[in-house]
């Protein structure tokens, strides 16, 4: 039997990186088994490529919102102005957005706003939110608590990379755990140790691409192919086949986005 289908809950495919590519990027994740792929916006400003991106095929989708590195240097949204731009129907998710302390291209006051901002905004549309959390555990707990206190929202940790008390926090505010290709590398079996305490109906799997190449694609260009050399270690971490690793997380991926038209890829609920 071929396998399921896989989907790449992130990717960016309106980057540079992919500038003439782009087609032929999307013919090798057809042939790996990908069969939709959310591209992920990180400027309103560009939004417009995104969704044209996104309109122009049947099995890409796209998020609306400002990455926390541009926080500070694109215009400063409103959730009112998030959910005007969300209303198109291949917007299906908000972000990505959150805190970056690693790099902070933005200053900490500015990212804070900004994701409060996105927050409003999947709470009342109820689209979920695409969350970048990097050394910034403890505000992230805290605005996350502090937000679901006002209303609940679903939403996602997108590129998961912290540790276990992010997630049991996020898991308790009924949010899911994207996994990319920094699950298969060396060093990071602290991060395998956490996966491996999460439950598989909580569970994504994305590229990041072009950036995080799985091993043995590490120092390459990344790409929605790829997510399945992800799919297939995450699937050992778990101590499942592929095949329910990738009905599971496609499954999962629907369940949250719900905005999805069901037809697509979509599992029968059992």
């Amino acid at each position: 039997m071929p396998r399921p289908p896989l989907i790449d809950s992130h990717c960016h495919l309106d980057f540079p990186d992919f500038d003439g590519e782009l087609e032929a990027v999307l013919a090798r994740a057809a042939e790996a088994g990908v069969g939709l792929m959310l591209t992920i916006c990180t400027h309103v400003t560009r939004f417009d490529q995104v969704c044209v991106l996104a309109e122009a095929h049947d099995n890409i989708y796209c998020t609306v919102g400002i990455h926390p590195h541009n926080a500070a240097s694109e215009p400063e949204v409103t959730a009112e102005h998030l959910l005007r731009l969300a209303d198109h129907p291949k917007v299906v998710g908000l972000g990505e957005t959150g805190l970056d302390y690693f790099y902070e291209h933005a200053p900490r006051e500015a990212q804070q706003r900004s994701f409060r901002a996105h927050i409003e905004a999947a709470r009342v549309s109820g689209l979920p939110l695409v969350i970048h959390s990097r050394d910034a555990d403890e505000d992230m707990i805290s605005i996350l608590e502090e937000e679901h206190q006002k209303g609940a929202f679903p939403g996602l940790v997108h590129c998961f990379s912290s540790g276990p008390e992010l997630a049991q926090h996020a898991l308790d505010l009924g949010f899911y755990l994207s996994l990319s290709g920094i699950i298969t590398f060396k060093a990071a079996e602290s991060l395998r140790d956490t996966v491996r305490h999460v439950p598989m109906d909580r569970l994504l799997v994305e590229t990041d691409s072009p950036y995080l190449a799985p091993i043995p694609k590490r120092g390459k260009r990344n790409e929605p192919a790829y997510v399945a050399h992800t799919a297939n270690k995450l699937a050992d971490i778990m101590g499942v086949t592929p095949e329910q690793l990738y009905e599971t997380t496609s499954y999962n991926f629907h369940r949250l986005f719900t905005k999805v038209p069901s037809g697509q890829q979509v599992m029968e609920d059992h």
